[in-house]
């Protein structure tokens, strides 16, 4: 890809705006999503295989992505990688980086404009694949794909202004400059829940940055990050530069984190797995010579509060919306609703009537709202927390399961003491634990009482406790007066604090200073 530097920030002059939503009440985009749907579906099943140094290699030993709606359904069959090859991925990698560290900044900013443009264009198919491999909805579905182009346009920007001239106290006897300059081989490891956001933000930030990537998607997702693949091969992203392992974390993904030329592992999922990866990264491999940075983004147990003086109906929509959006499989859902006693029952009874009316059943169809969770251990493990809550609180709504694909009703718990396990530990479904407390400070205590400090959302028209809650509550997003859950890139930069992972703000301007080291140069004047 030749382009000139002049081309690439003339583009980068408009300025950044967020993705627009499809809007499925036209017919058009309505009739456009279904078309989709019927290309995918008629492509299911196809095998998929491992792409390093741009060769594509196919194993014996396959495993199959399954649709969570119809777990006899292939979504399309994966090579399992072998150890052998996570090294000569990594190698691979370290022998393409020598090369890609020298494209100007410029011309890497250009491919994550071009991967934009082509995802614009596969937006409804890309929005397909997602509906059958994750079981999100339409609107979920188009969400994800729309805030995966906002990564890329974003981090484009966001490289060229890294690659500017930096600011610097200036001497009269020497030239000095601040420049960032990359790390060298990365190992991405994104989670099935944002299969295309977070996996094509992570990706894109480490490669924009002038680093090369090993790329392991969740083998809930492979499909889906295989589709991004296509289009970096599509535009002539050079070989070498992304390269495409499938497989299980247990066994592949720990070797990628301890291979010596592995220089930094970026992250998101659970936070057992996180401080395992943090854990491995610590330890010095023979042959390291780097400290190995790890950006983890690992999960919370994110809570609502609710005073007297609020909007009661804007609350319950905010926590119905936050806790059930996408089978409240985000690491930013509601699953603590805090509430003061004095409007305990009202916001509860709106909670629970609300929640009666969300539709459940098959994504393929446009107007409904939640669907199966990912998979069968998933499922074994909500199902499994039901029960514990059966016996930790008071069960007003849902507790309902069935298959035959991954069913679990809306949940909601009343009377939850703050220190039970469906208060404090994280399920990741559609369970939502109603806390009482008895005024607003009662609140925010129970609201900071947990290992997690990821996002929240407090619903006041009180304007001091707006501000005590703004230097109390300990999460990375806090949020007032709307759901805790839809950062957006650029407007809500993303990332938590204490186990809810390195508090790395996805989509911020500080983000691809964690792929990034900067060198001081300084010349002296002769």
């Amino acid at each position: 890809m030749t382009i000139t530097a002049e081309h690439v920030l003339e583009r980068a002059r408009t300025p950044f705006r967020n993705e627009p939503l499809t809007d499925f009440s036209r017919p058009e985009n309505r009739r456009a999503q279904e078309e989709a749907l019927a290309q995918v579906r008629s492509e299911l099943g196809r095998t998929y295989p491992l792409i390093i140094g741009g060769q594509h290699i196919q194993n014996s030993e396959t495993f199959a992505s399954v649709n969570p709606a119809q777990p006899d359904q292939v979504i399309g069959y994966f090579s399992r990688a072998t150890l052998d090859q996570v090294d000569q991925a990594v190698r691979v990698a370290a022998e393409a980086f020598e090369q890609w560290k020298r494209v100007p900044a410029h011309e890497r900013a250009n491919y994550l404009f071009a991967a934009a443009d082509r995802l614009r264009e596969r937006r409804f198919l890309f929005n397909a694949w997602m509906i059958y491999e994750v079981a999100k909805s339409w609107t979920e579905a188009d969400a994800d794909t729309a805030e995966a182009i906002d990564f890329l346009e974003f981090y484009a920007r966001e490289m060229l202004r890294l690659a500017e001239e930096q600011p610097l106290v200036r001497i009269p006897d020497e030239d000095n400059e601040l420049v960032y300059i990359p790390l060298g081989v990365g190992a991405v490891i994104p989670p099935w829940n944002f299969p295309g956001a977070i996996m094509v933000g992570m990706t894109s930030a480490s490669f924009v940055a002038g680093n090369t990537v090993v790329l392991k998607p969740s083998s809930a997702s492979p499909t889906i990050a295989a589709q991004f693949v296509r289009i970096l091969e599509d535009i002539g992203l050079p070989a070498g530069v992304v390269n495409f392992l499938t497989g299980a974390g247990s066994s592949i993904g720990d070797a990628l984190v301890s291979h010596p030329l592995t220089r930094f592992i970026a992250f998101t999922g659970s936070r057992d797995v996180g401080l395992r990866i943090n854990e491995l990264a610590a330890k010095t491999q023979p042959g390291q010579r780097w400290i190995k940075r790890t950006i983890l983004e690992m999960g919370g147990k994110d809570a609502i509060v609710v005073d007297e003086t609020a909007d009661l109906e804007a609350a319950a929509n905010g926590i119905v919306t936050s806790a059930f959006g996408f089978q409240g499989q985000k690491c930013s859902a509601c699953s603590r609703a805090i509430i003061v006693e004095s409007v305990y029952d009202q916001v509860l009874q709106k909670v629970v009537e609300k929640t009666r009316q969300l539709s459940i059943g098959d994504v393929t169809r446009p107007e409904t709202f939640m669907g199966p969770v990912i998979d069968a251990n998933a499922f074994k493990k909500i199902t499994d927390y039901i029960e514990i809550g059966k016996g930790e609180g008071r069960l007003v709504l849902g507790g309902g399961y069935h298959g035959p694909g991954y069913y679990i009703e809306p949940t909601i718990f009343a009377d939850v003491d703050p220190h039970a396990r469906i208060a404090q530990e994280e399920i990741f479904g559609p369970v939502l634990a109603f806390i009482r407390a008895k005024d607003f400070s009662d609140a925010l205590r129970i609201a900071n009482d947990t290992e997690y400090g990821l996002t929240g959302s407090v619903y006041t028209r009180d304007p001091e406790r707006i501000q005590r809650a703004k230097e109390e509550f300990h999460v990375g997003n806090l949020y007032f007066n709307r759901k805790c859950t839809g950062a957006l890139v650029g407007v809500h930069p993303f990332g938590g604090f204490n186990m809810s992972g390195t508090d790395s703000k996805a989509g911020g301007r500080d983000y691809l200073l964690l792929f990034t080291q900067a060198k001081a140069i300084s010349v002296k004047k002769l």
